[in-house]
C-alpha cells in the first residue's frame, strides 16, 4: 500500500448523514472480484440520473469541489460488511473520509486498503463543512503522525484517535503480511534465542 504520512488537499462536502454501503456502492456492481472499476460507480444512484446522465446537484459532480479528502456526515459506512465500499472510495481517488462516525465494519475496512478514516467531533465536523462550503479551495491537513486534522489557513484543528497497530502500517504503507515480513528478523531471533534457553535448561 502506498505510505500515508502527511496529506494538505481540498476537500468534497457530503453532507449527508447515514450514508450506508449500498449507497457508496450499490449491490448490483458487486459482481467483480477484483478491486477494478469500482471507482466509476462510486455513489452511482446519486452521481447519475435514470437517464445515466451526471446529476449537477450532485456535490462530487460539482466542479468547485475537487480534492483526495471527502468530508461526510455522521455514521458514515453503516449497512451491510461490504469490502467493495471501501475500494470504490479508494479507487475514486479519495485517501481520507472524515466524519463524526464510522461503522466499525467500514472502519476496519478502509484501513486495511489504505484508506484513512479520520472521525472528528460533530462540532469540528460542521465547522470543516462551513469552511469548504464558503471557500471550495480551502485546504485541509492531516497529519497521520501527530494524529490532528486541521485548517492551516484558518489554524485550527483537532486530535483524532486510531488503532496504533493500523497507524504503523499506514505510515509505512504495510498490509497485515508486509507487517510481519517486517519483523522477521525479530521473530527469528526470538527463535534462536529460545531454542538456546532450552538447549541450556535440558539435563546431558
Amino acid at each position: 500500500m502506498e505510505k500515508f504520512i502527511t496529506l494538505t488537499d481540498t476537500a468534497v462536502p457530503l453532507e449527508v448523514e447515514n450514508v450506508d454501503t449500498d449507497q457508496i456502492i450499490p449491490a448490483r456492481f458487486l459482481k467483480a472480484t477484483d478491486k477494478a472499476g469500482f471507482g466509476e460507480n462510486l455513489f452511482r444512484d446519486w452521481r447519475f440520473d435514470k437517464n445515466d446522465e451526471p446529476n449537477p446537484d450532485f456535490t462530487l459532480n460539482k466542479p468547485e469541489y475537487s480534492g483526495s479528502i471527502l468530508v461526510a456526515g455522521d455514521n458514515f459506512g453503516c449497512g451491510s460488511s461490504r469490502e467493495h465500499a471501501a475500494w470504490a472510495l479508494k479507487a475514486y481517488g479519495f485517501k481520507v473520509v472524515v466524519s463524526s462516525y464510522f461503522a466499525d465494519i467500514f472502519k476496519g475496512n478502509a484501513l486495511n486498503n489504505g484508506l484513512l478514516p479520520v472521525q472528528v467531533s460533530p462540532e469540528f465536523l460542521n465547522q470543516l463543512f462551513l469552511e469548504i462550503i464558503q471557500d471550495p479551495h480551502v485546504e485541509i491537513k492531516i497529519d497521520l503522525e501527530g494524529q490532528k486534522i486541521g485548517i492551516p489557513k484558518k489554524n485550527i484543528s483537532e486530535h483524532f484517535e486510531i488503532d496504533p497497530y493500523k497507524k504503523t502500517c499506514m505510515i509505512n504503507g504495510f498490509d497485515d503480511i508486509d507487517f510481519l515480513v517486517s519483523k522477521l528478523d525479530a521473530i527469528k531471533d526470538f527463535e534462536k534465542k529460545k531454542s538456546q534457553k532450552i538447549q541450556a535448561s535440558t539435563p546431558l
